[in-house]
């Protein structure tokens, strides 16, 4: 198949062996510490968003149905596979999911890229978000807003519903048991006021 011109974290001479619509899987052959060559292999997939986005002091959770995995929570997220652009990208999502928009966003972090799974995920701050318009879903999403205060959110820590990345999740914690990490979280979300 191809080799691998804009990856990163893949050596340039590995192969796509497969392309899925999510999945790409590159192997290259890496020689060892004896002289002798393995296969070595990653798989990639296109980087997702996670918005955090606020309407006055409560923040935005969703409550999901999809075919493959009916009843999740979730913030706004979705894959960004329509431009390498991931502020558009999370602009796209808020809006197609939750109707709202907002003027005032910001990258909060990015996590992930490496390892075996190469995904990255960016997640933004949507500060003060209105409505627009309705919902545009795609037929495999239902999707029911709900306002939670910062205090709830602190709590999907511990809701086996919540789906989002690990690292999140430990932010979540660390806020729950150290005021400083609670104020640089509450600070990154709602800005300083």
């Amino acid at each position: 198949m191809t080799t691998n011109p804009i990856r990163t974290g893949l050596p340039p001479h590995a192969r796509q062996v497969f392309k899925g619509e999510i999945f790409e899987v590159w192997q290259w052959k890496q020689e060892m510490f004896d002289g002798t060559t393995e296969i070595f292999e990653r798989i990639w997939r296109y980087p997702s968003v996670e918005v955090i986005a606020t309407v006055g002091d409560k923040i935005m959770l969703e409550e999901q149905d999809q075919p493959d995995h009916p009843n999740f929570l979730s913030l706004v997220s979705g894959r960004a596979d329509r431009s390498q652009d991931m502020l558009a990208e999370a602009q796209r999502e808020l809006l197609e999911e939750t109707g709202y928009r907002s003027d005032d966003w910001h990258l909060l972090w990015k996590e992930g890229g490496e390892g075996k799974v190469m995904h990255e995920v960016h997640y933004f701050a949507a500060r003060d978000c209105e409505k627009v318009r309705e919902q545009q879903l795609d037929a495999g999403e239902r999707i029911t807003l709900k306002l939670i205060t910062f205090d709830d959110m602190l709590a999907l820590a511990d809701e086996p519903r919540f789906w989002t990345s690990p690292r999140f999740i430990n932010r979540l914690l660390r806020a729950r048991t150290d005021s400083a990490a609670r104020d640089e979280l509450h600070a990154m979300i709602f800005g300083e006021k």
